[in-house]
Parts: C-alpha cells; sequence; structure tokens
C-alpha cells in the first residue's frame, strides 16, 4: 500500500483498538470463528525468489502485453515468482495525482483498461507458465475506492463512523479510500469470490495481500481454505510482519530486517544490532515462517527513496547479498536490475527506463545460487544459519549457511573503511569463490575493501 501514517510496520496485535483496524473483531460470533485450516506451503516454492512488477512504470505504454515482452529477459535472471502490483480499475472519486493509486479499487473483477484487457493479463501469465515463472496478484482487500461497485450496491458493506458517514482506514492518509467492515458475512464472502474468479479465470499462482495485518485473520484462513479447493498449490503472501499471519500465509514481511539495514547504512545501528535481531527472529517465528527479505519494494521506493539513496551507492551490492544469503526469500523490484536511481512517482506516470541492466549480472547471479544450492533453500527445506565469530565484530558480519554436503560462506564488511580480520570459528572443508572478492579461506586472515563482501561455496 502507499504512504501512511506509521502503520506500514505495524503488526496484527499492535492494531486492536483501532476503529478500522479489524483484526480486533476475530471473536465475533458467526464470522467463521470456527474455521479450521492447515497452512501447506507449494512445493514450487522452496527455492524461490520473488520479483515485483509496477505495471504503469516498467514500459512506455504501461500495459501487459508491453511488461511480456521482458518475461523472457526476467526468466534469463532467474526470477521465480512475479508479483503483479493491483491489476484492477482505479477508483476516479478522489483520486491522488491525475492515475490514482493502485490500491484504490474501482471493481474487483474487472481489469485495469490502462493496463489492457483480461485476455491480455491471461496471456501474460500463460506465457510465465510456459517459461517456468508463477504469477501472484496483489489483492486489496482492506478497502475499495469511493466509486467501487460495492458502495451502491452494498453501502453496509464499508465502515461508518457514529454518525453513519463511510470512513476511510483508520489512521491513514488514504482519503481515496473507503474502508470494509469485516463484520459483514456477506462482504467475506464476496470477497473470497472475487479472489476465486481470478484464480479460476487465469490461472494466477497465488496472491500478496496488502496490508494483511489489517483484516481478521480468520478471514484469509477462510480464503486460503476455499482456494485451495481449486488450486492447492497457490503461494499467499501477507504484507504483514506478525507470526500470526503464518496461520494463513505462506510468508510475511521482515519489516524489522529492513530497517536495521537503513539504519547500519545512516550509522545508527551496527552489527551488533543486526545479531541480536536474528536472535529475536529465531526466538519470535518458527522454521516454517517464511520471511520476505528485500532493500527496496514500491513503497520504499516513492516513500522514503532509492535503495541509493537510503543505503549509499557503495553499500546497495553488499545489502543484496545479505538478503539474498541470510534465511528467507529475496525481492526484487522493478528496475534494480536496471540500476534505478530515481523515486517512482506513485499517483503519476513516471518510466522507470530500461536500457543499461548494470545489476543485471549480479542479480542472475544470486538467483542462481539461491536456485542451486540447497543450504539457501527457503524455511525446513534450507540449511541451518551459524553466525560465526571474527577479530572484527563491530565491522565484519560473517557466517554459514549448511545443508547436507552444500555450505555457504559469507563475509561482510559494513562500514566505509578496509577492514582486516580473522575467523575464530573453524572452518572445516574447501572453498571456492562465488561472488564478490577473491579470498581464500587457507590464509589465516582476510581483507575486505569498504562495504566488500565475499560469499563462497563448498567444493563438494
Amino acid at each position: 500500500m502507499y504512504h501512511f501514517i506509521s502503520l506500514l510496520t505495524m503488526t496484527a496485535a499492535s492494531c486492536i483498538g483501532m476503529s478500522s483496524c479489524k483484526t480486533h473483531s476475530e471473536s465475533s460470533a458467526g464470522l467463521m470463528d470456527s474455521i479450521q485450516y492447515v497452512k501447506s506451503m507449494p512445493e514450487w516454492a522452496k527455492k524461490c525468489n520473488i520479483y515485483e512488477v509496477n505495471t504503469r512504470q516498467y514500459t512506455p505504454e504501461g500495459t501487459f502485453n508491453a511488461f511480456q515482452k521482458h518475461l523472457p529477459r526476467l526468466k534469463e535472471m532467474g526470477v521465480d515468482i512475479i508479483w503483479m502490483m493491483p491489476i484492477n480499475p482505479i477508483g476516479e472519486i478522489n483520486r491522488k495525482g491525475s492515475l490514482g493509486s493502485y490500491y484504490s479499487i474501482k471493481n474487483y473483477e474487472e481489469i485495469n483498461p490502462e493496463y489492457g484487457t483480461e485476455n491480455d493479463f491471461k496471456e501474460l501469465v500463460k506465457e510465465a507458465h510456459r517459461l517456468g515463472m508463477h504469477v501472484i496478484i496483489d489483492w486489496v482487500a482492506n478497502h475499495t475506492s469511493w466509486d467501487n461497485v460495492w458502495i451502491k450496491q452494498h453501502p453496509d458493506w464499508h465502515t461508518k463512523d457514529s454518525t453513519g458517514n463511510m470512513i476511510i482506514p483508520a489512521g491513514t492518509d488514504w482519503h481515496d479510500a473507503a474502508d470494509l467492515n469485516y463484520e459483514k458475512p456477506e462482504l467475506r464472502k464476496a470477497m473470497i469470490d472475487a479472489m476465486l474468479y481470478w484464480v479460476k479465470k487465469t490461472d494466477i499462482d497465488g496472491f500478496r495481500c496488502d496490508v494483511a495485518f489489517m483484516i481478521p485473520i480468520n478471514f484469509w484462513m477462510h480464503a486460503r481454505k476455499e482456494i485451495d479447493k481449486i488450486k492447492p498449490d497457490c503461494f499467499f503472501l501477507a504484507e504483514a510482519g506478525d507470526p500470526l499471519q503464518h496461520k494463513a500465509f505462506d510468508m510475511t514481511y521482515d519489516w524489522p530486517l529492513k530497517d536495521v539495514i537503513n539504519d547500519m547504512a545512516k550509522g545508527k545501528k551496527n552489527l551488533v544490532d543486526l545479531v541480536k535481531l536474528f536472535g529475536d527472529e529465531n526466538k519470535k517465528f518458527s522454521p516454517n515462517d517464511l520471511r520476505m527479505q528485500f532493500i527496496t519494494n514500491h513503497d520504499l521506493n516513492t516513500w522514503d527513496g532509492s535503495e541509493y539513496e537510503r543505503l549509499g551507492d557503495k553499500a546497495v551490492d553488499a545489502f543484496n547479498v545479505l538478503i539474498y544469503t541470510v534465511p528467507g526469500m529475496p525481492l526484487t523490484y522493478t528496475g534494480q536490475e536496471e540500476p534505478m536511481i530515481k523515486r517512482l512517482k506513485f499517483f503519476d506516470k513516471d518510466t522507470v527506463g530500461f536500457g543499461k541492466f548494470g545489476r543485471k549480472e549480479l542479480i542472475t547471479k544470486l538467483n542462481q545460487l539461491k536456485k542451486e544450492n540447497k543450504a539457501l533453500w527457503n524455511i525446513t527445506y534450507g540449511g541451518s544459519f551459524n553466525i560465526l565469530k571474527n577479530t572484527n565484530p563491530g565491522t565484519v558480519f560473517t557466517f554459514t549457511r549448511e545443508k547436507e554436503e552444500n555450505k555457504v560462506l559469507c563475509m561482510f564488511n559494513f562500514s566505509s573503511k578496509e577492514q582486516t580480520f580473522r575467523l575464530l570459528n573453524e572452518i572445516e572443508g574447501t572453498f571456492n569463490n562465488y561472488l564478490g572478492e577473491n579470498i581464500s579461506v587457507k590464509e589465516p586472515e582476510y581483507k575486505l575493501k569498504p562495504w566488500g563482501y565475499a560469499v563462497l561455496i563448498s567444493d563438494k
């Protein structure tokens, strides 16, 4: 979702008490509280990466057909999951900017005509499948536009204030959005039917669910259960960061790691904070709770700045390698491979401008490593994550990922000066350099350039 007031890092628990944050109604009678659902992650997702597509800004045309021409290039990059930002028509009442927010939905069962037709989208999904990729779509279940078809047809489905007027989601500045009331069973059914529409009609492979934490988890459990009846291997990503969401979702956002990365780049936090974060995550989440790792996305790029603004030119690659090698599924956002150094406008046309593909090789190699090395696979499919001690713990981060005969040794210098260090843990086996600086594990001491990194893989 687009910029809003202090909600982005909120969890479901922290929403309790807000008039529009619907998580507090979990125990309301008659709203499918007895749903029994056991989530099962699709087998195909065990070693995937994910790529977010901003259709409007991807090409000068801003259409599905124009984007489809990029699919072979993304396949060459090793992209597995294509996440399409909302494909639905955008509301006109209270519209922001000239084109409006992607997340102000006018009709859940129609295609945004600016992007093309439903057949165009079907062909896009079909071609992605032919190339061996999966497609999920952004789903905005928390609110609608003010001219959504349900406003007139079912005005009681929207949240109202004490005077009977519909309201925007509480705590936000989303004046182009009308909040939905999940106390209404009829709304829940209609929303699930709309999700089923796209699975049946276009054969999509799942959903990225916008501000999922603002909607009762029992709704998502019910939606997942119904969709599983039609296509049991769909993948569900929640824009949420709480363990509760893993009752229904395969993956949640690792916002805390994003925050620590940003603060480390600014000098506000250091490796002590990073190591503590991994310890906290290990206590809070189970091994089956897959987390999405990222240094940018549509929200961060527009509202907080590009990764080059936030992290600095020299540090971007190091942090991108980090999110690929720690536990979780790595995200690439539209234009990262270019690289895109600007902030994309959110409510108006602002094309990326592909042509150089200066980071394509790096992302391709990272995707290949993720796919081929079992140690880096997702959740319980993946290997152990062992933070290694070294003689320069204030600036150098060292760890291994290991499973069966697969081992990956990673070293990072998270500082603007060259660093020298030794490992204090004994490393068995021989390793080959895969990415970054040329380092031999036979040497007693190592050097990394400012913001340097080295990824080594075991010689099987």
